[in-house]
């Protein structure tokens, strides 16, 4: 019988911390991760800070199934989630000879010199297994339940695909989308209710802002499937009343 597999993802950086980059890396994760039926459920950003990576690290792979990191794996000096993960898990850090050659393998293709700082990339933590990059060949890496990934979202992408097939499935979470023509606080107290009844379907309300008239999306997440619909015939029902008694035509429209 399928169970919950449960993720957190770290992303590591200071340029994601004080606005230069815009992350978009958990947006890619959060749907990667629903594809597989994991859920996934906390999502921590810390700086380039070795101890305050330790932490995260620490804390979160104790508590759920698998852990993402994204960023600190490049070459200068503020690259340090390697040295962070090698120091959580109380192991070395070496240059891999696999990692190595992998990349002097893409540098010979492109004519880049081997110096110091291009060899950090070759650092893995002892007893950690790599994660191919199709992209620009400088991998990342697994150890216990923790995969470490660059920061650019393309690579990113790609080592996220490398990963999938190593990664136990959970059960799938669907979804239904009720869409309801009155604002928030003519359904929130019974919304309320009934998600007081259903505890096992998580229910969202989103006003959908920018229209030109008032609308408010419903999402209903569950994956026992036969407990999603009969919560959103409840959800659809309310819904249908409260379009009545605002004078609208009791059509409710869901997905």
């Amino acid at each position: 019988m399928s169970h919950t597999v449960t993720a957190a993802l770290v992303v590591i950086g200071d340029e994601i911390l004080s606005g230069r980059t815009k992350d978009v890396n958990i947006g890619a994760v959060a749907d990667f991760c629903t594809d597989l039926g994991i859920a996934l459920s906390e999502v921590r950003v810390v700086s380039d800070v070795e101890g305050e990576i330790v932490d995260a690290i620490n804390a979160v792979r104790a508590r759920y199934t698998y852990v993402f990191t994204t960023g600190g794996i490049g070459p200068t000096h503020d690259d340090i989630t390697a040295d962070a993960v090698a120091k959580a898990f109380g192991v070395p850090l070496t240059i891999n000879p696999e990692a190595r050659a992998m990349l002097e393998a893409r540098w010979r293709q492109t004519g880049t010199e081997v110096n110091a700082a291009r060899l950090r990339m070759a650092r893995i933590p002892e007893g950690a297994t790599l994660i191919a990059n199709s992209v620009s060949a400088a991998p990342g890496f697994r150890i216990g339940n923790v995969h470490v990934m660059a920061g650019v979202p393309v690579i990113m992408r790609a080592m996220l695909e490398a990963v999938a097939p190593t990664l136990e499935g959970g059960r799938k979470v669907k979804s239904i989308t009720i869409r309801c023509r009155v604002g928030e606080g003519s359904i929130g107290t019974a919304l309320g209710a009934i998600q007081a009844e259903f505890p096992d379907v998580k229910m969202g309300s989103y006003p959908q802002m920018g229209q030109t008239h008032v609308m408010t999306e419903l999402v209903l997440r569950c994956a026992d499937e036969d407990r999603l619909a009969v919560a959103a015939e409840r959800v659809k029902s309310m819904v249908g009343e409260a379009h009545r008694q605002a004078g609208l035509s009791d059509t409710v429209e869901a997905y």
